[in-house]
């Protein structure tokens, strides 16, 4: 069926919107390789070239998913792409431009790859199953944890920069990135798992539901762990990075334990917040 004429702007748009982040993308990545490397320059055309036309295939493939996005949406319920969309468009484009940013040039490939693969699976869930609306606060929060992913992945957890100077400033023996990364590991989820139980099933705020919100957190803790552990022994060495335990026999304890104090903390900060957000949203979108 052929598409709309918006919606063909908008494929255009995202293919326009590709193409400049690979052509900066790829300036930049020249700009930063360069230093240090005094042939760098006689080979950065290709780079750009390269990169170029990875943002361009990156952005057309995004356009086209966002565009049938758009058109189901509207097809649903009738609104408008300014009035329904625009603040999940704009964090998927934020994490889109953030995870184009962390495959330029990351610190080691096979981290990279380990430490995104959340969003390269989430991403690609969250637009598929995009009928099911979640709450602003939500979709915020999904974005900061990605982004999270995307920097750990660029730098591994252990040299970030800004932690680094924190560390040294501060002189402590280890990078402490990786501690904020499992706190919120545990922090997004609780909210994602409250929202679920909330619009789903018959429970309501309360004992219960803080409870099995801290569960299901603390499991998914678990069994990241346990993933982190059969990666090791699979890869070996090549793994190290991924692991980032950085001299600390207890890191895998200390990680859970920061999990479960994120989800805790998500229930008592922001309950009453989400509670609010839920209520609205189901003002605009009655259950079925």
């Amino acid at each position: 069926m052929r598409r709309s004429g918006a919606d063909a702007i908008n494929v255009r748009a995202y293919v326009l919107w590709g193409i400049v982040v690979g052509i900066v993308a790829g300036v930049a990545e020249a700009l930063i390789t360069a230093i240090g490397s005094s042939d760098y320059w006689s080979r950065a055309w290709l780079h750009w070239c390269q990169i170029g036309f990875a943002g361009w295939m990156f952005g057309g493939v995004c356009g086209y998913v966002v565009a049938k996005r758009v058109e189901r949406w509207r097809a649903a319920d009738g609104r408008t792409l300014d009035q329904a969309d625009r603040p999940r468009l704009a964090l998927l484009c934020v994490v889109l431009l953030v995870l184009l940013w962390s495959a330029i040039g990351p610190r080691d490939g096979f981290t990279w790859l380990l430490e995104v693969t959340p969003v390269l699976i989430g991403v690609p869930l969250l637009l598929a199953t995009a009928r099911f609306r979640w709450t602003n606060l939500a979709y915020l929060l999904i974005a900061i944890h990605a982004t999270i992913l995307c920097i750990g992945g660029h730098y591994t957890y252990a040299e970030v920069p800004l932690f680094n100077w924190i560390r040294d400033a501060l002189h402590q023996f280890r990078n402490h990135y990786d501690r904020l990364g499992h706190l919120v590991q545990g922090f997004v989820p609780a909210v994602l798992t409250r929202e679920l139980l909330l619009r789903r099933t018959p429970l309501h705020s309360g004992g219960w539901l803080f409870t099995l919100v801290t569960c299901v957190c603390l499991g998914i803790s678990a069994a990241y762990e346990l993933i982190e552990w059969l990666v090791a022994i699979s890869t070996g060495e090549a793994a190290d990075a991924f692991l980032g335990l950085q001299g600390d026999a207890w890191d895998t304890q200390k990680d859970m334990a920061l999990a479960l104090a994120g989800a805790v903390l998500a229930q008592l900060l922001l309950g009453r917040a989400h509670n609010r957000a839920i209520a609205r949203l189901n003002e605009r979108h009655p259950p079925a």
